[in-house]
């Protein structure tokens, strides 16, 4: 499985339905014992055994500074997201112009036709989740409409983050949730999207990709659509989905790379879908590790919002 704190729009109107969006998804979070474990304060509450990683080093392994570059295919998504308007454009724009404006890169993946690779780094690795986020949300899948998110027992598909607090659609969010034929997948690769997606976890909780309640599982779910329409085969895509949330959680993934390294173990020789799966990147087995390991901190990532 971006900064909630920056929610903020220019009208009174549209900060009380993000408010309420996010209230909602608190109460469901609660309700269904589906609650994030606040993983900053616990590593600054817990110590754990030192291990000598010259951690520069690994930093440039796991997040390298020049960024990564994806070889997957944007093309003109970003003009079709906003042509739909899973993307309001000028709610974007408004958002990223509190964060210092978008760069003119950005721009052309939200308005060009003839987009290349996608590179992440530690700079855009928010624009890059939103973008994901939008595709997630919007395009058409059966995970959307039959997996969990659906499920009854959870009272409806509007009450997670990944969509109570997707606020940059034209219209409410659910106005586009799984509408759109961006990305259209054969039966195989369905299915190939479908395992992929029960085996990649994010830190922020305990759920898979099949689950996408928050925003890192619905940007990592159009992530594996994108690659999978691509031709990717999974141990390729595995590996593209460990950069993506290497960046999206650093802290964690950091973490991660250390407890491999005290077991000799290089990070270039790590399994991706080792280190994606429940016993490192769930938010339960992250904890594990952070009993065996002195946590990284200091690199952040983003929180489950815009």
């Amino acid at each position: 499985m971006e900064n909630l704190e920056n929610k903020k729009f220019n009208h009174l109107i549209s900060g009380a339905l993000m408010i309420s969006s996010v209230l909602i998804f608190g109460a469901m979070i609660y309700a269904v014992g589906l609650k994030s474990t606040d993983i900053s304060k616990e590593i600054s509450a817990k110590g754990g055994k030192g291990s000598g990683i010259a951690m520069a080093d690994l930093e440039e392994k796991i997040i390298p500074s020049n960024g990564v570059e994806l070889p997957i295919k944007w093309g003109d998504l970003g003009k079709q997201i906003i042509e739909v308007g899973v993307i309001d454009a000028s709610k974007f724009e408004s958002i990223y112009s509190q964060r210092g404006g978008l760069t003119k890169e950005q721009k052309d993946f939200l308005y060009a036709k003839n987009n290349g690779n996608i590179v992440v780094n530690s700079s855009n690795a928010g624009f890059v989740l939103n973008l994901f986020w939008a595709l997630g949300l919007g395009n058409k899948n059966e995970i959307l409409e039959n997996g969990p998110m659906t499920d009854s027992k959870y009272g409806g598909a509007n009450r997670f983050a990944s969509t109570g607090g997707w606020s940059l659609s034209n219209g409410d969010a659910m106005e586009h949730y799984s509408k759109h034929k961006f990305i259209n997948l054969t039966a195989e690769q369905q299915v190939l999207v479908e395992r992929v997606s029960k085996g990649i976890y994010r830190p922020c909780c305990d759920n898979s990709v099949y689950f996408p309640d928050c925003n890192h599982g619905m940007a990592m779910l159009g992530f594996l659509e994108l690659a999978v329409s691509q031709g990717f085969n999974e141990d390729k895509i595995y590996q593209m989905a460990l950069v993506l949330n290497s960046y999206w959680f650093p802290d964690t993934y950091l973490t991660i790379g250390k407890y491999f390294e005290n077991k000799g173990i290089d990070w270039e020789k790590v399994s991706a879908k080792e280190a994606l799966g429940y016993d490192f990147s769930s938010g339960s087995g992250y904890r594990k590790i952070l009993s065996q390991v002195e946590p990284s901190q200091g690199k952040g990532g983003g929180g489950c919002g815009v």
